[in-house]
């Protein structure tokens, strides 16, 4: 209604400019002058007015073009000082501002949506412009996991890992892969998923990185735990008659007394007897493993557990000349643990640690606690002989050690007890200059 108005005010302007024009030239042809007096000045103002109204609409629209090319949608255009030329051009941008910003707000809640769902997943992402090379977005979990707080590009990454970086370009899209990559927090088992996809903007890659290091740790102890108890309950029903057996035939050989060939049979049933005795107790200490179920969980001052361990260990460190530092920011740390449990984790890391560092030219062990993420990290470090790379994926695996007088029981029951607490144990090591183990909890 108000466009009709306006077509048939301006056609109305027309018509008039066109009927005083003509009778502009009747009475200039006429001469009749004196009347073109008052005619000419109202064709002029005719002709300028026309000329207004039409350069104003242009500059209404080109204005309001400029809004929408750098998506300004917050500017409103007042219909009240507006000429009634205009006056219905500016309602239509204000109906057409209105409906983008309620567009861009859904857009906007989206976004955030989208982007918040991401930020909590434990999943690392990033997105990156495979033209133009440039990262388009990274979620918190990706920052956390490989500790880059920032990436302008996807090439910038090979800087910060360089082991990420060449197994992710390895990696075909459409495809998922398990692997073993390098992270600030020691080695990591990630299952990594490439996706390509194409918009109007561009080609655009996206990367996750799944963290499945506690997965498969839990699985992997989970089945050790099962095997070590069909393996006690077989070997000690087993071994157990055969050792009372044993027991039995030496009493009665000593009845007999001395006598011809009893000598070799006595020495035959005592080795049976101590082989026996000591699979018995072989098995017994791996039952140990599985009878770790339960925490005793309470608040633990950190600085009270390290000076325990220290006064156990001081006379072995004294004797053996090793040096050991307490290190903490906050000596009256507390975190809430079951300290028997960890007191046990922590000795066998320093026993481990003591063995390590017994040929180094000034040994040196050092414990640490700290606060990484709200979450409770010690560690325990030597400058010892290091752990050859092949050996580090089996050292938390049952019965292995490479200790002439180790069990393998120590860093599995470690474990377990980590896993427990909800975290996990993780070393680097390198040979010849040392070790770290860090409890994370």
């Amino acid at each position: 209604m108000p466009l009709k108005r306006l077509r048939y005010g301006f056609f109305g302007w027309l018509l008039l400019l066109a009927i005083l024009a003509a009778a502009g030239g009747y009475f200039f042809f006429s001469r009749q002058h004196v009347y073109l007096l008052v005619i000419v000045p109202a064709v002029l103002f005719l002709a300028f007015r026309l000329s207004t109204i039409r350069l104003q609409v242009y500059t209404e629209l080109q204005d309001f073009c400029e809004a929408v090319k750098y998506h300004d949608f917050t500017r409103s255009y007042p219909i009240r000082t507006a000429n009634p030329e205009t006056a219905f051009l500016r309602d239509a941008f204000n109906g057409i501002n209105s409906v983008f910003k309620e567009i861009s707000g859904e857009k906007e809640i989206q976004y955030q949506y989208l982007q918040s769902l991401l930020d909590i997943t434990d999943t690392g992402i990033i997105s990156y412009d495979t033209d133009t090379d440039r990262v388009i977005w990274t979620n918190e979990s990706f920052r956390k996991l490989f500790g880059i707080p920032y990436l302008h590009s996807f090439e910038a990454l090979k800087r910060k890992n360089q082991d990420v970086y060449t197994k992710t370009l390895q990696t075909k899209p459409g495809t998922a892969t398990l692997l073993t990559v390098q992270s600030p927090n020691g080695p990591l088992k990630l299952i990594l998923n490439v996706r390509d996809f194409r918009t109007a903007g561009g080609h655009f890659r996206m990367i996750s990185y799944q963290n499945v290091n506690e997965a498969i740790d839990k699985t992997e102890s989970q089945a050790w735990q099962k095997l070590l108890s069909v393996l006690t309950h077989e070997i000690m029903n087993s071994i157990a008659p055969i050792s009372s057996l044993a027991g039995t035939l030496a009493g009665r050989l000593q009845q007999l007394g001395a006598g011809p060939g009893t000598e070799d049979i006595r020495l035959g049933v005592d080795t049976i007897r101590r082989r026996s005795d000591g699979l018995l107790k072989f098995a017994q200490t791996y039952r140990s493993l599985n009878n770790v179920t339960k925490l005793n969980l309470r608040e633990v001052k950190i600085s009270g557990l390290f000076e325990n361990l220290y006064q156990l260990f001081e006379p072995t460190l004294i004797q053996k000349g090793i040096e050991m530092d307490i290190i903490m920011k906050d000596p009256g740390l507390r975190y809430e643990l079951d300290g028997g449990l960890i007191e046990q984790v922590l000795i066998n890391l320093t026993l481990n640690a003591i063995d390590a560092v017994k040929d180094s030219a000034a040994p040196y062990i050092s414990l640490t606690a700290l606060i990484a993420d709200n979450r409770l990290q010690i560690k325990i470090a030597d400058n010892g002989k290091g752990i050859p790379a092949d050996l580090l994926e089996n050292i938390f695996i049952p019965f292995f050690t490479t200790r002439k007088t180790g069990s393998g029981v120590g860093l599995t029951l470690g474990k377990k007890i980590m896993l427990l607490h909800g975290g996990n144990i993780r070393v680097e090591s390198t040979e010849n200059m040392g070790s770290t183990f860090t409890l994370a909890f």
